[in-house]
């Protein structure tokens, strides 16, 4: 059985629109030639496929407020990572959004 690879992305501290890209790096464990742009996170997301995986957001309501449409665009291409090549490892990707004590699984 193979290990589910655990991701935490804290957007809490995130004041400017590049910061969105650097924590997903930081967090994400993306690769250094990361080009902090949403191809790019798609990309690099797709590198990651075929794993089990386990990513929790944090603090999203912080970019919501802020930069709407980057989390808008950034759930948008998760939703589309989970559900990729006809759902063929949606089992094994699980993106939950942490808002205090509740957990909403991205679907």
């Amino acid at each position: 059985m193979l290990d589910t690879y655990k991701y935490r992305v804290d957007f809490n501290e995130v004041k400017y629109y590049i910061e969105i890209h650097e924590v997903l790096k930081r967090d994400l464990d993306f690769p250094d030639y990361y080009g902090r742009n949403w191809d790019a996170f798609w990309d690099c997301l797709n590198d990651m496929y075929g794993d089990p995986i386990h990513i929790e957001i944090v603090g999203l309501e912080v970019i919501e407020r802020k930069f709407g449409d980057a989390a808008s665009k950034m759930l948008e291409i998760l939703k589309r990572f989970k559900h990729f090549n006809d759902d063929l490892f949606s089992d094994g990707i699980k993106i939950e959004i942490l808002r205090g004590a509740e957990r909403i699984c991205l679907e």
